[in-house]
């Protein structure tokens, strides 16, 4: 196929620098957004007068064939383009003869493939946002059905403070909602509109770049030519945002694999996503857990290869810019896979609620509410703290917990102790007490439902 930048060269590498230098297979996947920018382009360079509107009408209409051509199927890309800028403009010309030849007037590639991949992105971002709250959607689910379910809550691993699972589930989906917000960020500081930069230094044609920006659905242009065909900032919030979310599933994950293990035994995962082991039959094992938290690894990557890619490119626009989108469009699959897969997990899972209460009743977890009691009765936290370390040390001795130990052996530790201190360290009134903002209380975790609830019902 002929190079769009025959001319000062012959345009004819070696077959070897030709599919080095070839990108198509990856930014094939931008061919509507290529089109759509390059609509815009020639129906602004009409309006100025810059195009005869009858070579407009040719081109807007090839352009149109082009895009249902490849939707439909119809019109298979060639692999052996050098890129799909060159491949739409080749077709055009193709189809409509000496017009196509036209629609590069005012533009450069360097432009171009920096509007494709934000119209691009953008796109792809929503749909992340959109797995994002759908997997909101899903914690809240079980959220709701396990609201009372006590458990403990852990600090270094280990057996800390009554919780429920559905408080617990809870801090996950407001790390997601985070990642939402962080996402929805990244897509405001790129919608803005590098068209019209050209190469590098702007163009001497009469251009109308807030035409072609409307058009396109930006909030603004681009106000440095030289940053507008350089800039990547964008992908690199973008896969910055996507590995923090990765990093949260992550965490997700991982506590999937603890709790559904046999050490746990808190929750089973639904067969439909659990493998068994090939030489052992007993096994039932969380691999599509693993898989996510393994994954996030290799977003990490395509986060460090961005930034590698960038540190030391001099302005303006330089080749090493097309490794941008491998890497980029990598995060992004990765990232939507593990989120369309890590919803249906959490909704078929099993929460076995009566292990849950067996752990919080062994794990002295509501040894803190005992030194509260000691509290509230007058003597000094520190004071009723170390009390309160001796009484377990004691429960522990005499294979007893807070709730069972009697009375009398109590008092031996404090005469404030009265039988009130029994309702005192109930697991149920330890959480229901827990009334704070933001803590274990049914009634907050009741307002941490509705807040994530009205989030994903934003649009």
């Amino acid at each position: 196929m002929d190079k769009l930048w025959a001319g000062r060269t012959d345009g004819q590498n070696a077959a070897l620098a030709d599919e080095f230098n070839r990108s198509i297979a990856v930014d094939c996947r931008m061919f509507r957004q290529d089109i759509e920018g390059s609509m815009a382009h020639a129906a602004m360079l009409g309006a100025k007068g810059i195009l005869p509107q009858g070579s407009v009408k040719q081109i807007l209409d090839g352009l149109q064939t082009i895009l249902e051509d490849l939707s439909s199927g119809a019109l298979v890309i060639d692999p052996n383009a050098e890129d799909i800028h060159s491949f739409v403009e080749f077709e055009l010309t193709r189809r409509i003869g000496d017009a196509g030849k036209m629609l590069h007037t005012a533009r450069s590639r360097n432009d171009q493939v920096a509007l494709d991949l934000r119209l691009y992105l953008k796109h792809e971002a929503q749909e992340v946002i959109g797995l994002v709250k759908a997997l909101i959607g899903s914690i809240l689910t079980v959220a709701k059905a396990n609201a009372g379910a006590v458990m403990p809550g852990y600090t270094h691993l280990q057996r800390a403070q009554p919780v429920t699972f559905g408080h617990w589930i809870l801090a996950y989906g407001f790390m997601l909602e985070r990642d939402g917000k962080r996402l929805n960020n990244a897509v405001e500081l790129m919608n803005v509109s590098p068209l019209g930069a050209a190469a590098l230094a702007g163009t001497t044609y009469p251009i109308d770049r807030d035409d072609t920006a409307g058009r396109l659905g930006f909030s603004g242009v681009s106000l440095n030519s030289l940053d507008a065909v350089s800039d990547r900032d964008f992908c690199v919030e973008l896969a910055g945002a996507l590995s923090i979310l990765m990093m949260h599933l992550s965490r997700l994950a991982e506590e999937s694999v603890l709790f559904s293990s046999w050490e746990f035994k808190f929750i089973e995962l639904s067969d439909a996503f659990s493998t068994g082991s090939s030489i052992m039959p007993q096994k039932k094992n969380p691999d599509i857990a693993e898989l996510v938290r393994g994954k996030t690894g290799r977003v990490y990557g395509d986060l460090v290869t961005l930034l590698t890619l960038l540190k030391g490119l001099p302005l303006a626009y330089n080749k090493d810019m097309q490794e941008d989108k491998e890497a980029i469009f990598d995060a992004l699959d990765t990232a939507k896979a593990c989120l369309s897969v890590i919803a249906p997990m959490l909704e078929t899972m099993t929460v076995k609620q009566e292990n849950l209460r067996k752990a919080a009743a062994e794990g002295f977890i509501n040894a803190t509410d005992c030194a509260d009691y000691l509290v509230k009765k007058g003597m000094p936290f520190r004071t009723s703290y170390q009390i309160t370390g001796q009484i377990v040390a004691a429960c522990i001795a005499s294979k007893q917990t807070l709730e069972t130990l009697p009375l009398k052996e109590y008092q031996t530790f404090s005469e404030l102790f009265e039988s009130d201190v029994y309702a005192a360290v109930d697991l149920d009134v330890c959480v229901k007490a827990r009334t704070s903002l933001g803590g274990a209380s049914p009634e907050s975790v009741q307002q941490q439902i509705t807040a994530l609830t009205e989030y994903i019902g934003h649009d």
